[in-house]
């Protein structure tokens, strides 16, 4: 069926393959955070929790957080207070970015869409719009067929 074959390697080959096997491996440096002054950020505010997503003008996540990576569990990460602290500890973490003006963009109908955006305010970052993208129905499902008797 099939043919075996002997495969011979010389001395100088194998030392080769040894010494590039057991090469030190160089460490990549770690990359500077980017200098960002214009950005967006999300906030969506859902009835269960609230998710704050920072952005550049091109989409880049520089930053992000959560009621629970704040701390909040269960029933407490729908709360207005909750909202609020979460947006205070994003905008801790990304102090040293160098964010001063902001494009905020509001998306759910949870009770911490208000505390978010009044916590952004109180924070000295530079409003320059806060526009609403919750997703409006229209049309509806299509309806039931009419039942024959």
């Amino acid at each position: 069926m099939g043919q075996q074959r002997a495969i011979t390697i010389q001395g100088d080959e194998i030392s080769k393959a040894t010494t590039t096997a057991t090469a030190p491996v160089a460490k990549k440096k770690k990359k500077a955070k980017a200098k960002v002054a214009h950005g967006r950020i999300y906030i969506q505010s859902t009835y269960n929790n609230t998710l704050i997503t920072v952005t550049d003008l091109s989409g880049n996540v520089i930053g992000w957080g959560s009621a629970g990576r704040t701390g909040f569990k269960g029933s407490k990460k729908s709360t207005p207070y909750a909202a609020q602290k979460t947006m205070e500890e994003t905008l801790m973490r990304l102090k040293d970015v160098g964010l001063s003006e902001v494009d905020v963009f509001v998306k759910g109908i949870g009770t911490g869409r208000e505390s978010a955006v009044r916590a952004l305010q109180g924070s000295g970052l530079n409003i320059l719009t806060i526009k609403d993208q919750t997703p409006i129905p229209h049309g509806g499902v299509r309806a039931k067929k009419p039942r024959r008797v």
